[in-house]
């Protein structure tokens, strides 16, 4: 099994968090959101794991690279870089990993978090994982037939006939014959609406006879702006099983902590109430604050805070009384 994560955006809905940092690689309860992805996936393909390829942008960096590297060894996967140069569209991001396209492939966009709990269907040529959704106009959506298959996928529909939405997530029993269908757009100049879709590789697939059927999936957590991001972090945290996510060695003077959190290494509390739903990074120092449903990155200071619904970097320095934050890296900001 391979696995194809193309993470190639700039990530503009999340600015200004994605100046400095890719959004993939931004934390939820305390690991980047690619790595939960990935290791989600693990978790339901239940079986080895040979390549990760991750599909970036040229400017990521050196150590954004290592750190991608990491993950895919992690689960004892040879991790690889990938590169898309210009955004054509999904299609073409998934071509960018074409050494990949062999052998049994998922394909997983890097801006979405899922719980789900389910055995894969290799029983069929593919799957795709799907959410019933109130407005599906903003995303591809699958029709399906009385027998379960796919019968049609459409990409932003205007006018929708199925609520089913395509997370972004997608299971390929044979990767070669996606390469091909994706060729043949790449060779053909088939685009829609300015891109190569990768609906349009699956609607062909389909209509030469191969079966996709869609897998539900329990929950769908969207990662696409700073709102979506903290409620995704809400909801990890809800959902979280096993140990406490709190730090043993937490500094704990005359603060409270309500459950669940995140709490990292080396942070500091004093006089602060923290949580539900709040993720600390490590070497952070929140004091005189009462903070909940919040991201706040490493090495940062909060202070004289009451805060929700938000969002602070790496290296912040906030101290004030605002209520809904967002704040990228290396800011600073006192307010008298």
């Amino acid at each position: 099994m391979n696995i194809i994560i193309p993470m190639a955006g700039m990530g503009k809905r999340m600015r200004p968090h994605t100046l400095t940092t890719p959004k993939p690689l931004l934390p939820i309860a305390g690991k980047p959101i690619v790595q939960r992805l990935v290791e989600d996936i693990a978790k339901v393909v239940n079986g080895p794991i040979e390549e990760v390829a991750f599909v970036i942008g040229e400017n990521f960096g050196v150590e954004v690279e290592k750190n991608l590297i990491a993950i895919a060894e992690s689960l004892g996967a040879k991790g690889s870089i990938n590169y898309q140069k210009e955004a054509l569209g999904t299609a073409h991001a998934v071509y960018s990993a074409v050494q990949a396209l062999k052998g049994e492939v998922i394909v997983a966009f890097a801006d979405t978090l899922f719980m789900a709990d389910f055995v894969m269907n290799r029983s069929v040529d593919g799957t795709i994982w799907v959410q019933a959704v109130e407005d599906p106009r903003a995303f591809g959506v699958v029709k399906v037939n009385d027998a379960g298959y796919i019968t049609e996928f459409v990409e932003k529909p205007e006018n929708p006939e199925s609520n089913l939405a395509i997370i972004g997530i997608y299971h390929f029993k044979d990767g070669d014959r996606l390469k091909k269908e994706i060729e043949h757009l790449l060779d053909n100049n088939i685009m829609e609406k300015g891109e190569y879709q990768l609906t349009n590789a699956l609607d062909n697939m389909k209509d030469a006879g191969l079966k996709f059927a869609p897998g539900k999936v329990t929950e769908w957590w969207d990662c696409g702006n700073k709102n979506a991001t903290v409620y995704t972090n809400q909801r990890v945290l809800a959902t979280a099983k096993g140990d406490s996510l709190v730090d043993v060695n937490v500094s704990n003077q005359n603060s409270e902590i309500i459950e669940p959190c995140y709490i990292g290494k080396n942070v500091k509390l004093i006089n602060a109430k923290v949580g539900p739903y709040v993720s600390i990074g490590d070497n952070s120092v929140i004091e005189n604050s009462v903070i909940e449903n919040t991201i706040i990155q490493t090495n940062s200071i909060v202070r004289n805070a009451m805060l929700t619904n938000s969002m602070l970097g790496n290296f912040v320095e906030y101290d004030g009384k605002a209520n809904q934050l967002s704040i990228s890296d290396y800011s600073t900001i006192k307010i008298d």
